[in-house]
């Protein structure tokens, strides 16, 4: 992400996260960033830059966030799951 400004920044990532509708951390681990460096630029620079592609963003964001609790009853369930057929 070397060489490029923080408006082409917050861009790539907008298009990144509405290409593969992927979540916030995965996103500041695809770019090396942290996550609140992604949140910043998707929350605020990306709305002054371009509020059409910020709406974008935060449709899908919102959309994981409800997911969320989903996700991680997912995870928890897999976990014992596993530890229970290595016992």
């Amino acid at each position: 992400m070397k060489g490029i400004s923080i408006d082409e920044r917050a861009i790539e990532l907008a298009h990144y996260i509405i290409d593969s509708k992927d979540t916030v951390r995965g996103a500041a681990k695809k770019f090396g960033i942290s996550k609140s460096t992604v949140h910043k630029d998707i929350a605020e620079r990306l709305k002054k830059i371009n509020p059409i592609l910020a709406k974008e963003v935060r449709e899908i964001l919102d959309e994981n966030k409800a997911e969320r609790h989903i996700r991680g009853g997912t995870a928890t369930k897999l976990k014992y799951s596993n530890l229970k057929e290595t016992s």
